[in-house]
Order: C-alpha cells, then sequence, then structure tokens
C-alpha cells in the first residue's frame, strides 16, 4: 500500500507522525505539506501531482481537498480515506456567512498574531477531547501568518465549491473516519456514504473526538491499513 497523507488546518505534515508510528512496516507513504498561494482546485491538482497513484488519506482540510482530487483526478487515486472531512457547504448562504466568518479569523491572526489565534482555535467545543500535550501547539506555531490567512481566505469551506452534488461520482472505496465524539461529522459521514453508495465504508473511531489521528493515532491507522 503507498499512502499520501494531507494535513488539516493550522497543522504541518508533522501531524500524521503519530499515525505513522503504528502503520504497518510494509507500507509506503508520504506526508504532504499544503501548498501556498494556490486556489482551492488547484492546491488539489497540485497534492495530486506530487502525490501520483495512491491511497489518498486526508484530515480535515486536508480531506476536502483529497475529495476534491478524487473527483477531479479518479485516475490518480486508488483509494479514499477521509478522516473527519466534509464535501463542503451546500446552501451558498450558510457558504456566505463561513466565507464572512473565515474573513474575521484571518483578520483575527493578522492582528494579533498565530499563537494567541491558536489557543483561541483550540479552545473550540469541537477540540474539547483533545489533551493539550497531543495538540502539537510547537508544530502548528511554525505557520506563518500568511499561510494560515491563505488556508482560510482560499481554501476554507466559504470559498470551495459544494462537492456534495458530486459524490456519486467516487467509484474507487472510500472510507470515512470520524471520533465517536464528534457528532457533527459523524452525521456528514452518514450523509456522504449515502450518496457515495456501496463503495463507501464507514469507521468510528471510539474515544476520540474532531482531532481522532491525534487522540488515538493507533487505531486512525489501523483504520486506514484497513482500507
Amino acid at each position: 500500500m503507498r499512502l499520501v497523507l494531507v494535513h488539516g488546518f493550522t497543522q504541518t505534515s508533522a501531524s500524521w507522525d503519530p499515525v505513522i508510528e503504528h502503520l504497518p512496516g510494509d507500507v509506503d507513504f508520504t506526508a504532504l505539506e499544503v501548498a501556498e498561494g494556490l486556489d482551492f482546485e488547484t492546491t488539489a491538482a497540485t497534492i495530486g501531482a506530487r502525490g501520483g497513484h495512491a491511497t489518498y488519506v486526508g484530515y480535515s482540510m486536508g480531506g476536502r481537498l483529497c475529495l476534491m482530487l478524487a473527483i477531479d483526478r479518479p485516475d490518480l487515486v486508488e483509494r479514499l480515506v477521509l478522516v473527519s472531512a466534509s464535501p463542503g457547504i451546500s446552501e451558498p448562504s450558510a457558504r456566505d456567512q463561513r466565507r464572512g466568518q473565515d474573513e474575521r479569523l484571518a483578520l483575527e491572526i493578522e492582528r494579533e498574531g498565530v499563537g494567541p489565534f491558536l489557543e483561541r482555535w483550540l479552545a473550540q467545543p469541537l477540540f474539547a477531547s483533545l489533551p493539550r500535550e497531543l495538540a502539537q501547539l510547537d508544530e502548528r506555531r511554525r505557520n506563518s501568518p500568511a499561510r494560515l490567512t491563505h488556508q482560510l481566505r482560499v481554501l476554507g469551506q466559504g470559498v470551495q465549491p459544494s462537492l456534495w452534488e458530486r459524490l456519486d461520482r467516487l467509484e474507487m472505496p472510500v472510507t470515512l473516519v470520524t471520533g465517536a465524539y464528534d457528532k457533527t461529522y459523524a452525521d456528514i459521514a452518514r450523509r456522504m456514504a449515502e450518496r457515495i453508495g456501496d463503495n463507501a465504508t464507514l469507521v468510528t473511531i471510539p474515544g476520540a473526538g474532531h482531532a481522532a489521528p491525534l487522540e488515538q493515532p493507533a487505531a486512525v491507522a489501523h483504520a486506514i491499513a484497513s482500507a
């Protein structure tokens, strides 16, 4: 199995290190950094150009990018594993609202810096089950303000196209992984599976919330290796 791993917002490729430690020894893997300065579709295409033919594994923002790649370039995606990810926001008004929220977050980063923003970001209920010692704060602080504001303004759910109506195009095996505590994304995963069809598999990670790869890396590694 050859894996390409793509990280989430505020993270780096090192966010996959805890999971990689639990992968079988015969798994070939590449953890990519999400490129800067490109629009959503081009960022997804760049991931495919760098990763080649493989099983693509994306967490949150990285999952949305891998999903875009799988829809646009199914020839590159042997299998798709989406962890705590969504196809975007279907309602235009809700997408506009999210874009406004993300712009306010970007302005907050530019005004106050990465450190204070990360403290507030990780204090959200979404990350309530993520212990501080597992959050990789030092690694997240390596992100520049420009990198994080780009991810919000250009790669965020308020900007990306909704992929809900294109899910039925996916013909490769798709594994949808969510933490047991993450009810919002578990519901999204169930709805995605209904749209994708029989090639979709739902996996729930016990004892984990949205940040399942950091909270329960062994279980997430098993879900990936079993995909």
